[in-house]
C-alpha cells in the first residue's frame, strides 16, 4: 500500500500497518445477530470493579446506545428498509451508526430481512487507500450496497437518490460537535436546495470518548489510520496526525512523528486539530 502523502506528518506506506479487505461469506442476517449479541453482552454487563471515571464513561455510553437503538427503530417504523439509506465513509461515527443499525435489523427481523443495506459513500477527491479498503471490507463484511461519489455532497447525494429514487430517508453520522450539527435533531428534513429526504441522526449527541468506548468494548474493527494518531478523517491534504496526540519521544526508529491512538484522546474540543479544514 503505498503513502498518501510525502509530509513527515503522515506515515510512510514502510511503516503503516497493512490491510487487505476480506470478502465475508457471512450473510447479512447472520452478520446482524452477531452484532446483536455484543450489544446486548454490552448493555447487559457492568464490570465488578472498575475506576470510576471509566464507569462513568460507561454508563453515559449505555445511554447513548439505548437512545440510538430508539431512533433507529423510529426510523424503521417510519420507513421500510428499502426506503432506508445509510451515509458510509469509513469513519468512527459513521462506523457506530453502522453497528447499531445491524443490530436493529436483528430486533426487527421478523419485519426486516434485507440482503443488502443501501449505502451512499461520497469519497474525497484525496480518500486514503486506507480509508478505501477500510469502506471496501465493511461493504464485505455487511453487505452493503455501496453506491460510490465523488464530492460535492450536495451534488453526490442527488446522484444517489437519482439512482436509488425509492430511497426516502439517510441516516448520517453527524454529532453534535460536528461543523454544522449544532441545531440539528434525530430527524431532520432537507433544506437550502440540498435533494429532498429525511436526515436520520442517530448518533448526534454521542461524545467522543463515548464513540471509542463503543467500538472498543465491542471490538469493532475501525480503520487503522485511528491507531496512528488521526482522529477526524478527511483526504490526505487536509487531514493529519492529531498533534495533541504527538508522543514527547518524537521521532520513531523510520524517522517519523509518533503518535498515540485516536482513542486516547479525551476532549471533544481536539477532535478536530488534525483537519485543515
Amino acid at each position: 500500500m503505498t503513502s498518501s502523502s510525502a509530509s513527515t506528518t503522515q506515515p510512510s506506506s514502510a511503516t503503516r500497518p497493512k490491510f487487505v479487505p476480506t470478502p465475508s461469506t457471512i450473510p447479512l442476517v447472520n452478520a446482524c445477530a452477531d452484532i446483536a449479541r455484543r450489544v446486548d453482552h454490552y448493555l447487559a454487563t457492568t464490570p465488578a470493579s472498575e475506576a470510576p471515571e471509566t464507569a462513568d464513561l460507561r454508563q453515559r455510553t449505555k445511554e447513548r446506545v439505548r437512545e440510538s437503538l430508539g431512533v433507529i427503530s423510529e426510523a424503521l417504523k417510519r420507513y421500510s428498509i428499502d426506503e432506508l439509506a445509510i451515509s458510509f465513509n469509513g469513519g468512527k461515527d459513521c462506523l457506530v451508526m453502522l453497528v447499531l443499525l445491524l443490530a436493529s435489523l436483528h430486533y426487527h427481523s421478523s419485519q426486516y430481512p434485507p440482503q443488502r443495506i443501501h449505502t451512499v459513500y461520497v469519497h474525497s477527491f484525496n480518500a486514503f487507500p486506507e480509508v478505501d479498503a477500510f469502506v471496501n471490507d465493511c461493504a464485505a463484511l455487511y453487505s452493503l450496497d455501496l453506491i460510490r461519489l465523488p464530492p460535492p455532497m450536495k451534488a453526490a447525494f442527488q446522484k444517489f437518490l437519482d439512482a436509488k429514487p425509492h430511497v426516502k430517508a439517510i441516516m448520517v453520522g453527524t454529532r453534535r460537535t460536528d461543523p454544522n450539527g449544532a441545531e440539528l435533531t434525530f430527524f431532520d428534513e432537507t433544506d437550502h436546495g440540498w435533494p429532498n429526504f429525511m436526515r436520520v441522526h442517530p448518533v448526534i449527541d454521542w461524545r467522543y470518548a463515548e464513540v471509542w468506548h463503543f467500538l472498543r468494548e465491542l471490538e469493532i474493527k475501525y480503520c487503522i489510520l485511528y491507531d496512528l494518531g488521526y482522529t477526524s478523517l478527511g483526504g490526505t491534504t487536509d487531514t493529519h496526525p492529531n498533534p495533541a496526540l504527538k508522543l514527547d519521544s518524537g521521532l520513531d526508529r523510520a524517522g517519523e512523528r509518533s503518535f498515540k491512538p485516536a482513542y486516547t484522546l479525551i476532549d471533544d474540543d481536539k477532535e478536530r486539530l488534525g483537519r485543515n479544514a
